[in-house]
């Protein structure tokens, strides 16, 4: 089936199965795909999938909705292309299952719907090959999560409280790195900018009042 495959900044938040005939996009929380942003409409975009073809709709949004940086009213979507919303970009991944696995690894990691309260962080990962030989954690050390471990074995795990501050872990060949989605991290106590940031064993991440440690195993 077609997916599309959300990030910011680089960083991937979402992956998306496109399984029905209209698939919606914006802000309101009634969206197939929820993008809580300002600079997105309350019914920003919709997708319709008509036979194996998928066409792309901006549904008169204030911003404007991007196909490889040129402004659309309608398009068909074709392997690869970038939808942008805002900020956020939206990897188009067409074919079958086999050759969408492909075309995946090949651009951009999938992610967890959505991100991981802390107060009830369960444990949601797959082993990546190749990758590192230890599996790191994140242990939650304040709050109501205090205790807590995210075990951090899929490509890109998020964590946080949406509305307060979220930020992506993302499992890299040679180690992790963190960034921020939401804004309100910080690292060792000091805030994170909008790159990507390598973490040590040992490092404690703060998201909205909430203390967590990033440890290797």
């Amino acid at each position: 089936m077609p997916k599309l495959i959300v990030s910011i900044d680089g960083v991937v938040i979402k992956e998306v199965t496109l399984a029905k005939d209209r698939t919606t996009l914006g802000r309101r929380p009634y969206n197939d795909i929820v993008v809580d942003n300002l600079a997105i409409s309350g019914e920003h975009a919709v997708l319709h999938m008509i036979g194996g073809d998928v066409y792309l709709e901006d549904l008169n949004s204030t911003n404007g909705t991007y196909v490889n940086g040129r402004p659309i009213k309608k398009q068909a979507l074709e392997q690869n292309d970038v939808i942008e919303v805002g900020k956020y970009k939206v990897r188009y991944v067409a074919g079958s299952a086999g050759d969408a696995a492909t075309a995946i690894r090949a651009v951009v990691p999938p992610a967890p719907s959505g991100p991981i309260p802390l107060s009830s962080a369960p444990t949601v990962q797959a082993p990546l090959g190749g990758g590192t030989a230890g599996v790191a954690v994140i242990r939650v050390l304040s709050g109501s999560g205090a205790g807590r471990e995210l075990s951090l074995q899929k490509v890109v795990t998020t964590i946080g409280k949406p509305g307060v501050a979220v930020a992506a872990v993302t499992r890299r060949l040679h180690g992790y790195v963190v960034a921020p989605i939401d804004g309100g991290t910080a690292l060792n106590g000091e805030p994170l900018g909008s790159e990507a940031v390598a973490l040590q064993d040992g490092d404690v991440l703060e998201l909205g009042g909430t203390r967590m440690q990033f440890v290797v195993s």
